[in-house]
């Protein structure tokens, strides 16, 4: 299928117009290479993503065997324990259990009570990469920004904040498109390496609690919200990958297609109230997760093609947010877009409980970077990262 092709650099570069030939030829396709039905249109992605027949796990209700699954191999054990026993990958009731509990460090006054000291993190960024002349923005702003925030949420101490961002990166791996053999040893040394440490601080946690999160999820005494002691690593390291891995991308993928619509950039620099509409158009124009799986957990229909039991869809969030059926002028960067239903932080039971964070971030950076480097340009044209599912870029360097 020359319309859908993960691998080619050239796809990887600007997938769009891949996506509007997949459009074209229907509502579901099935990709042999990773034996999964690519799921291209809003409408669809949208629906399914609501739809109880589809789960991120199947084994609250089959064996792999029952499923028509190879178990995975021994030696990915630690990433798979980490994995599968965080929210994102889990369903009700677990799913329910967990989301509840943490939902309470997610409130909208919690996460209001938070904007001070994003904001004046964000400031204290720019104003260092402007005190250099300059940087990768990247590293310089968008990546500590939310690391820091989650790493202060989840009460890590700043002293071992330094492997979070590789310990992430390398987990994340394990979630592109048949990841090869030394991607996957990688995220296992991760996982292991990450839920030691962990371990670790749920101990010193318990012997001194304080005021952040994990303390909290060790004080829950009721007995349908307790989590296990797996749970709690999971759930920490899916904070903090999800909690940093999309606002990441979202920024640097953000302010590489202003600097490729001028006319844009400038609008935004002169008229700063943009910044709410604009954060949303360029999370929908360049979506950081590209692509989200569910197994099929009873069989459906989508536009009269079954889909059986025990199938794999890939519901492409990129392609989905360049829908023209949804968008006008999809392919055209508006950052004063105002309907803009653009599903970057999913839907359904498993939409983004961070979202409201994210947003808070990326908007904070994106003013701190208007008023405090209202010069700021590209420097010199970015390395794509060679990932599809997580799209981001290998850095953004730039002059003030």
């Amino acid at each position: 299928m020359a319309a859908f092709d993960p691998w080619d650099p050239d796809f990887l570069a600007d997938p769009y117009p891949s996506y509007a030939e997949l459009r074209a030829r229907g509502r579901v396709q099935y990709f042999e290479p990773t034996n999964q039905w690519l799921v291209p249109h809003h409408a669809d992605v949208s629906a399914l993503l609501r739809d109880r027949r589809l789960g991120r796990t199947y084994q609250h209700r089959f064996t792999h065997e029952e499923f028509g699954r190879t178990a995975p191999p021994p030696e990915h054990e630690p990433f798979h324990t980490l994995n599968d026993h965080g929210m994102l990958d889990l369903e009700p009731p677990d799913h329910t259990r967990i989301r509840r509990l943490v939902s309470k460090a997610f409130t909208p006054r919690t996460v209001e009570r938070l904007k001070p000291y994003v904001t004046g993190l964000a400031a204290e960024l720019v104003d260092s990469l402007v005190h250099k002349g300059g940087g990768d923005l990247l590293t310089d702003v968008a990546e500590p920004l939310p690391v820091a925030v989650i790493a202060e949420m989840l009460g890590i101490p700043e002293a071992d904040r330094a492997p979070l961002r590789p310990w992430s990166a390398d987990i994340c791996g394990m979630y592109e498109l048949n990841p090869p053999q030394e991607t996957a040893a990688r995220a296992v040394r991760a996982s292991a390496e990450f839920s030691a440490y962990l371990r670790e601080l749920i101990a010193e946690r318990r012997r001194r609690p304080g005021d952040d999160l994990i303390s909290g999820l060790i004080e829950a005494h009721d007995e349908d919200d307790r989590l296990t002691e797996q749970e709690m690593i999971s759930t920490a390291v899916l904070l903090l990958n999800a909690g940093h891995e999309a606002t990441v991308n979202a920024t640097v993928n953000g302010w590489y297609a202003l600097f490729r619509n001028p006319a844009q950039l400038a609008a935004l620099r002169a008229d700063h109230s943009l910044v709410p509409t604009a954060v949303e158009e360029l999370m929908r124009y360049d979506t950081p997760l590209q692509l989200f799986e569910r197994w099929v957990l009873d069989e459906i229909e989508v536009d009269g093609t079954t889909i059986p039991r025990g199938a794999e869809i890939a519901m492409l969030f990129g392609s989905a947010n360049h829908d023209p059926e949804v968008f006008h002028r999809p392919g055209e960067l508006d950052l004063t877009r105002r309907d803009n239903p653009h599903i970057s932080f999913s839907a359904g039971i498993h939409y983004c409980i961070g979202a409201p964070l994210a947003r808070i971030e990326l908007a904070a950076s994106m003013t701190a970077l208007l008023e405090r480097a209202p010069t700021l340009s590209l420097a010199a044209e970015p390395e794509r990262k060679p990932n599809f599912v997580i799209r981001g870029l290998e850095g953004l360097a730039v002059t003030v």
